[in-house]
């Protein structure tokens, strides 16, 4: 049977404020724990007034919290802004607080522009393979005899630690998480081309660790899911606006369909929009289950994490609700 999960990117739609977004948040994780959706993963977005996620370590806690059954975790913490130590310690922290439903994603982009990068810190993406190894160690409490912080833990050390996920739209993080022995999940909603053959080479690559015996992988896919095939595509409208914008270096709020259906779309931006649709999935809950069914299949994958943000909270909590029961997930 197909899992379910979600991907939560903290929405801030136009008319509404960043406050607003962080209690929608709350709001969708409770539904979805009791929907029974398999985890509930927050987004690191920097610099980015239509995304409120800034920080999944602290959301983490909060959705745990509000919660009782789904996991919860980071779609993903983007590790070259920080200290793999760190890091470990925060989600050693969080395992300690809700033992065996914590999620380690971490990402290797910068989430944000680069100005923004810059002023975030952190390291170069080069060394981004080295943070996957010591975050590895850290979170274990596996550090090697020769390592120069051999003698450093990452406190609180406990019986448990969180499931390690990385998080990417390329093959890189793939090779990484095959040879680390980690869980992968491919960004289809980012980018399409190849990811069906990226995640079936990752688990032909995979090398079994302490921690994970056989691959794991799913596919993030963007969904918009109505009672009608056309008001499922116009509520996708708000996406191509959006996408629109963000692809031409323009920010602002999460737009209202209203707003996409005024707009004057350019040859350039009528193109970007029609690339992103090859990406995301909109229709009924028939419709979505079938497509998304063939999704996993081409990628050999037994979990789908679900993006959706539509025009308002109650509509996207529909979508939400209306794929848990098409795929009839089982009720928490």
């Amino acid at each position: 049977m197909t899992r379910l999960s979600v991907l939560d990117q903290s929405p801030v739609r136009s008319g509404t404020s960043p406050a607003d977004a962080i209690r929608e948040t709350l709001a969708l994780a409770r539904r979805c724990d009791e929907l029974g959706y398999t985890r509930y993963w927050l987004a690191e977005h920097h610099s980015t007034p239509a995304l409120a996620g800034s920080a999944p370590e602290v959301l983490i806690g909060q959705v745990a919290a509000a919660t009782s059954g789904i996991r919860v975790g980071s779609g993903g913490v983007m590790l070259q802004h920080y200290s793999a130590l760190k890091v470990a310690e925060t989600f050693r922290v969080l395992e300690t607080l809700y033992p065996g439903r914590i999620d380690l994603g971490i990402g290797r982009a910068p989430g944000s522009d680069q100005l923004t990068a810059r002023a975030l810190g952190g390291g170069a993406p080069e060394f981004f393979p080295r943070q996957v190894q010591d975050l590895v160690a850290f979170v274990h409490g596996e550090v090697p005899p020769e390592h120069p912080f051999a003698k450093v833990r990452a406190m609180p050390t406990g019986p448990t630690a969180p499931e390690l996920w990385l998080l990417g739209s390329s093959d890189q993080s793939a090779v990484l998480a095959a040879h680390f022995g980690a869980a992968f999940s491919f960004a289809h909603f980012i980018n399409a081309d190849g990811g069906a053959e990226i995640t079936r080479a990752y688990a032909r690559e995979f090398k079994p660790s302490p921690w994970l015996a056989t691959p794991q992988a799913s596919v993030a896919v963007f969904v918009v899911c109505a009672e009608s095939h056309a008001d499922a595509e116009r509520l996708a409208k708000s996406r191509d606006l959006f996408v629109a914008r963000l692809y031409t270096g323009r920010g602002g709020r999460y737009p209202t369909v209203a707003e996409a259906e005024a707009h004057e779309y350019t040859a350039w931006e009528r193109q970007i929009v029609d690339h992103a649709r090859g990406r995301r999935v909109a229709g009924t809950p028939a419709e979505c289950r079938e497509r998304l069914e063939a999704l996993a299949g081409d990628y050999g994958v037994e979990e789908i994490v679900v993006v959706t943000i539509t025009e308002t909270a109650e509509t996207r909590r529909r979508s939400y609700e209306l794929l848990a029961e098409a795929f009839a997930l089982p009720r928490r």
